[in-house]
C-alpha cells in the first residue's frame, strides 16, 4: 500500500513526510483515552526523532481545538519545562484523509451521525509505503514502546536480512531467513550462526548476534 501525503493543515503548519514516518488517530480531541496516549508520545518525541520518524496525528476537530487540546495535554504531563507540542496534528474536518486510509469507524459516531475516525496506527516507510498497521478499540490506549520497539525492527530488518523473533529488543539475537543457504548465511554474518536442533530435524530455527 502506497500513502500519499498531501499538504494538510495542521496545529504547526503545513506538513508532508520526507522520511519515516508514523500516523495515529483520534476519534475527536478532548478524549481521556487520547489525551494520556498524546501525552506519552509527546513525552517520548526525542526517542522517535533520534529514529528519523516523523510523527503526526490526526483528528477530525479543527486547528483551534487541537490548539487547546495540545495545551490540555501538556498539562497532563506535568512537564513546565515543554511549552510547545512537539508534532502537528492534523486537522481532518472533512474526513477526507480518514476516508483515503480507511479509518472511520462504522460503529462510532458524533452528533450529527458522521462516522468518527477509528484510533489506527500507521506506520510509513521513505519509500512511502506502509510497513505496519494496528487498529485499537476505544477503550484501549495504545503501548508507544511498542511501537518504539516494532519501528526498531522495521528499520533493522530494511537495512539488513535477518528478522526478529518473538519479544525481540534492540541488542537481541535475531533470526537467520529461511531464504538464506547456510553457506551464504556464515559469509554474511561472520559472528556466527546458531541452529536450534529441533525433533523434527528441520533447520529454520537460526540465531545470529544483531548485525
Amino acid at each position: 500500500m502506497n500513502i500519499k501525503f498531501k499538504t494538510m493543515c495542521s496545529v504547526k503548519g503545513d506538513l508532508n513526510i520526507s522520511k519515516w514516518g508514523i500516523l495515529f488517530s483520534h476519534p475527536r480531541d478532548y478524549t481521556p483515552v487520547c489525551t494520556t496516549e498524546l501525552g506519552r508520545a509527546a513525552t517520548l518525541s526525542p526517542e522517535f526523532a533520534k529514529r528519523n520518524v516523523k510523527m503526526i496525528a490526526l483528528s477530525i476537530d479543527s486547528i483551534e481545538e487541537h490548539h487547546g487540546w495540545s495545551k490540555d495535554i501538556l498539562a497532563y504531563n506535568n512537564d513546565e519545562t515543554v511549552t510547545e507540542f512537539p508534532f502537528p496534528i492534523i486537522a481532518d474536518g472533512k474526513r477526507e484523509l480518514a476516508v483515503e486510509l480507511g479509518m472511520l469507524d462504522p460503529d462510532e459516531k458524533d452528533q450529527s451521525g458522521m462516522p468518527l475516525t477509528a484510533r489506527c496506527v500507521f506506520i510509513i516507510g521513505p519509500d512511502k509505503k506502509l510497513k505496519l498497521s494496528l487498529l485499537y478499540p476505544a477503550t484501549t490506549g495504545r503501548n508507544f514502546d511498542e511501537i518504539l520497539r516494532v519501528i526498531d525492527s522495521l528499520q533493522l530488518t530494511a537495512q539488513k536480512r535477518v528478522a526478529t523473533p518473538v519479544d525481540w529488543k534492540p541488542g537481541d539475537r535475531v533470526m537467520v531467513p529461511p531464504s538464506i543457504p547456510e553457506e551464504e548465511a556464515k559469509c554474511m554474518f561472520p559472528a556466527g550462526v546458531y541452529t536450534k536442533e529441533l525433533p523434527s530435524e528441520k533447520k529454520y530455527l537460526r540465531y545470529t548476534p544483531q548485525p
